[in-house]
Order: C-alpha cells, then sequence, then structure tokens
C-alpha cells in the first residue's frame, strides 16, 4: 500500500551539501538509525525574525551526538549558519521549527549494536510550525510511567529512543482526558512532563526539580529560570514530590515548542494561570525580541 510520505507542512531540509523541498527518504530498512535507534537531534524555534537561543541549541546537538557514540562532524556555528540560511527559504508568516539531526548509518566493525561513529550522517530539517495560543494552557495527569535514569538510558542526549517511552505517557494521559503528563523518576520524585520542564509557585517562591540527570533540563528552563531571578524571584531548584504540585499556587511548564504554558488542571485540582506564570512568559517574550536575533 502506498504511504503518504508529504510533509504537513511547508518544509525544507539539508542534507549531503544540498537543500531540498519537502520530505526526502534519508534512511533505509539498513541504516543503524532505523534498526537500531541511533538519532540524536534538537529543536530551536524562528519567529517574529527571531531564533532565541539558537546557538544553545546547535551546541546542544553536537554534545547529544557525542553522547550516542556519534560524530559530531559539523560545527555548532555552521550548524547556526546554515539555520539562518534555511529561514529565509519561507515566507516569514509563520513559526519555523529548525532540527537538527545526526544518526548512524553503519554498526560498529566489532559489533553492529553499536553505532560506527565514521557513519554519522547530518542533517538540518526546518518546517512551519505556528507558536500556538498565547493565552493556552494544560492539563496533567499523574503518568504512571517513569524517566529512566542514565545508567540505563542516554538521558544526557536528546535521543530519539527516549521519546516511544514519553510517547506512551502522553497517549495514556491522553486517553484520560488529559493534556499532558506529570512524571516521575524512579524514586518516585517529579521530574517533568512527558513533552516539557515543570515549575511550581508557593508563597511567591518559584521551585523547578533539582537536574538530577533522569531528565533533560532544557535550554528554555534554563533561560527562564535565569530571567526570574534576574527580575528578582526567588527560584530553587530541588527535589519535588507530587504532593508539593498537588499544594503549589501555580504552576507552569517551559519548553522550546510553546515556551511557558500555564497548568490549568492537575488530575482533580483546578488551578488558575498565576501572575508569576503570567510574568514568566513576559520576561521571556521580552528578552527573546531583544536578544533571538543573535
Amino acid at each position: 500500500m502506498p504511504v503518504d510520505t508529504a510533509p504537513r507542512s511547508t518544509t525544507w531540509t539539508f542534507v549531503d551539501g544540498e537543500w531540498i523541498s519537502g520530505n526526502p527518504p534519508l534512511i533505509g530498512p539498513t541504516s543503524h538509525a532505523m534498526w537500531l535507534g541511533s538519532t540524536v537531534f534538537d529543536g530551536a524555534r524562528w519567529f517574529d525574525d527571531i531564533a532565541p537561543d539558537l546557538d544553545l541549541h546547535c551546541q546542544r546537538v553536537n554534545r547529544s551526538a557525542e553522547a550516542l557514540g556519534l560524530r559530531a562532524a559539523v560545527g555548532a556555528d555552521e550548524i547556526e549558519a546554515l539555520a539562518w540560511e534555511g529561514v529565509q527559504k519561507f515566507d516569514g508568516k509563520t513559526a519555523i521549527y529548525i532540527k537538527p539531526m545526526y544518526w548512524a548509518e553503519h554498526g560498529s566493525p566489532t559489533s553492529v549494536v553499536a553505532p560506527d561513529p565514521d557513519s554519522t550522517r547530518f542533517a538540518l530539517c526546518l518546517f512551519e510550525a505556528s507558536m500556538g495560543d498565547p493565552k493556552a494552557a494544560s492539563s496533567l495527569t499523574l503518568s504512571p510511567f517513569r524517566r529512566p535514569t542514565v545508567e540505563c538510558m542516554p538521558t544526557d542526549a536528546k535521543a530519539g529512543c527516549l521519546y516511544p517511552n514519553n510517547a506512551r505517557m502522553l497517549v495514556e494521559a491522553r486517553k484520560r482526558g488529559f493534556d499532558n503528563a506529570l512524571v516521575r523518576d524512579m524514586l518516585g520524585n517529579v521530574a517533568e512532563t512527558a513533552s516539557s520542564n515543570i515549575f511550581m509557585v508557593r508563597d511567591g517562591v518559584v521551585f523547578t526539580p533539582a537536574a538530577n540527570r533522569t531528565f533533560l533540563a532544557g535550554i528554555t528552563r534554563s533561560r527562564v529560570i535565569g530571567l526570574l531571578k534576574d527580575a528578582g524571584f526567588e527560584v530553587v531548584e530541588t527535589t519535588l514530590t507530587l504532593a508539593d504540585f498537588e499544594t503549589a499556587d501555580e504552576i507552569f511548564t517551559s519548553g522550546n515548542y510553546s515556551k511557558v504554558v500555564p497548568v490549568t488542571r492537575l488530575d482533580d485540582r483546578n488551578l488558575q494561570p498565576g501572575p508569576i506564570t503570567a510574568k514568566a512568559r513576559d520576561l521571556y517574550f521580552d528578552w527573546a525580541h531583544s536578544n533571538g536575533d543573535a
């Protein structure tokens, strides 16, 4: 049966020295990446003629490649320059997702399971993806699934092999009528959501789970922490439990795709978007519009 491989929006991919429109077939059935999951990627955003922290995303994809045993063959500065080149291929009206990627084509000569770093390939994919409604909110439920530790999965990389676990968290949560899932680590402490980092506010103090290598402490997370601190807020990175979130005054998420989003429901508890959440979002976008074209 024919399979529709057309992209869902305008898409350009840089691979093997050229820009290709659409969704080029890059990975075959004998590719290590398809067979054994040796893929890493990162995601930056372009909107309003800016691409906040694009340089940091380009640097991180190279760190992810090395963490997975691949070879980071393209310098971060070169990836960044290619991204800006790719942005010019769009009409400038719709926000863009910027996705640099590495994968292994072959297994190691000594073990097919391990990737051969010399077979690493690189692609940079840009596609239109709206930023979403700035007034949107999210509902969360506690997931029965948990985040792995670095001893059993490459949690220090933004690796494709981690995402089936995130996907089942989302599928299970949405079957129960929620947008996303609050996810714990193997010790039972809150780590993140299925697709973003998590914050809570109590008595004017902002709390977020301490980075413990069970989740990717995101670039947007770090930016939000710094901006809140610069604005005079106390931000505490610490161990947090479900009970902490159940008694929070505000909850919000941070992530590259939608930046800062309030949580208005956690299981049976309803919350209102709070003033510190709104301030965090305003601080981020004010900073982005002042510094995001660097």
